[in-house]
């Protein structure tokens, strides 16, 4: 599940990469609220590929965690974190109780 996860977030970032580059503003074939509107686009996909790579992060430390036996227990106190909270999130850390 948690490599399946990885490669979806994975493809994602990769689909969706040149969303995030730089708006040219060339003035002659756009009007101003038109390139506003770019740049707007632009900062909510770089936004969004910012947040894919921290869960790409976030699933490679779970992985990491099922490698060293350690998976599906909180890393602040050591108790199991519940299947219903690993289902909805695979990759979390914490318990209930850690959960920031």
């Amino acid at each position: 599940m948690l490599l399946a996860k990885k490669q979806e977030v994975t493809d994602l970032l990769n689909a969706n990469a040149e969303d995030a580059a730089p708006v040219e503003l060339d003035q002659s074939q756009q009007g101003r609220l038109s390139r506003i509107d770019a740049i707007q686009q632009q900062a909510m996909a770089a936004e969004t590929q910012r947040r894919r790579q921290r869960d790409v992060h976030l699933l490679d430390a779970a992985l990491k965690r099922l490698d060293e036996g350690e998976y599906g227990y909180c890393v602040n106190c050591g108790e199991a974190i519940g299947t219903e909270r690993l289902a909805l999130d695979p990759a979390t850390p914490f318990c209930i109780s850690h959960a920031v």
